[in-house]
């Protein structure tokens, strides 16, 4: 097993040639899917995109496809891959955030992220194992630091993640006979998937650092391209000393994110905002 690494530059010699690979990115026409695609093609990669809605200036072609439609896409996968002719690495980006309390009943918001974020990769990357196996290709699985590390109040984004990773395990173990399976882990970086929460009064400012959308991408073109496949890949320093503690000392990360939570609350910052206010109560209730 290796260790997660923070993102650093990486001597070419440890690459692969990403000239000519076949690569299938997945939320293609998203903040993190569009970076991924323009920089693995301007590397002389031959990327197809999927994506439920795609845009006019996508940097790579992107084909329709609505991840929670399991006639759909394996239609989709199909055709991406004839236009392909086959596949040597599957980037599984695809994924959507909102608020969602543990306190809660999972309504359709929870249901939502589980179906997009856990099934949605699984039905693509079920559609691409025939062509993944035949090339001894790569898969990439995009989670997130909420994997190992939850936050509050995002209970169905962590636990979609969380479960994204299990998945990964399953896959590594069935298929690392010929396909390697890494998991990239980002923290939190600007970007549309966080809108709803932020509307919902639920923003992560002041609960998570900010990270720059260039470490990911090319968090996840080491992940791609290494010679060797690894299992964990952070994409800042930061990133791999949480995950190290979430992973080994998880009741200290309980403690500091509890502690940051409390702050916040007394902060006012979660004041009007209905999905906390349970959260709010109990904290006033204590003192």
């Amino acid at each position: 097993m290796s260790s997660p690494n923070p993102r650093r530059a990486v001597p070419s010699g440890r690459l692969r040639d990403p000239r000519g690979l076949r690569v299938l990115v997945t939320g293609a026409s998203g903040t993190f899917g569009r970076a991924i695609s323009a920089r693995l093609a301007g590397l002389g990669a031959h990327v197809v995109g999927l994506d439920v809605a795609p845009r006019p200036d996508d940097p790579v072609e992107v084909l329709a496809c609505d991840l929670t439609d399991d006639a759909g896409v394996p239609v989709a996968v199909a055709a991406a891959l004839d236009r392909l002719g086959g596949l040597d690495v599957l980037v599984n980006n695809a994924g959507i955030g909102g608020p969602a309390p543990a306190e809660l009943p999972p309504g359709q918001e929870v249901r939502r992220q589980l179906d997009i974020n856990l099934l949605g990769t699984w039905r693509v990357t079920a559609a691409c194992v025939d062509a993944l196996v035949a090339s001894r290709g790569r898969v990439v699985m995009l989670s997130s630091r909420m994997a190992v590390m939850q936050l509050p109040l995002a209970a169905a984004y962590g636990a979609s993640k969380r479960a994204l990773v299990a998945y990964a395990d399953a896959l590594r173990l069935e298929l690392g006979t010929h396909v390697g399976v890494t998991c990239v882990y980002p923290s939190a970086v600007r970007s549309p998937i966080h809108d709803s929460t932020a509307a919902a009064g639920l923003s992560l400012e002041g609960m998570s650092s900010y990270e720059p959308l260039e470490g990911v991408v090319g968090t996840v073109l080491r992940a791609a391209l290494s010679r060797r496949a690894h299992r964990d890949l952070t994409t800042t320093r930061r990133g791999a000393v949480e995950f190290f503690l979430a992973r080994h000392l998880p009741a200290v990360t309980d403690r500091i994110v509890a502690r940051t939570l409390a702050g916040r609350v007394r902060s006012g910052a979660f004041e009007g905002a209905g999905l906390a206010a349970g959260v709010v109560r109990r904290h006033r209730d204590r003192g």
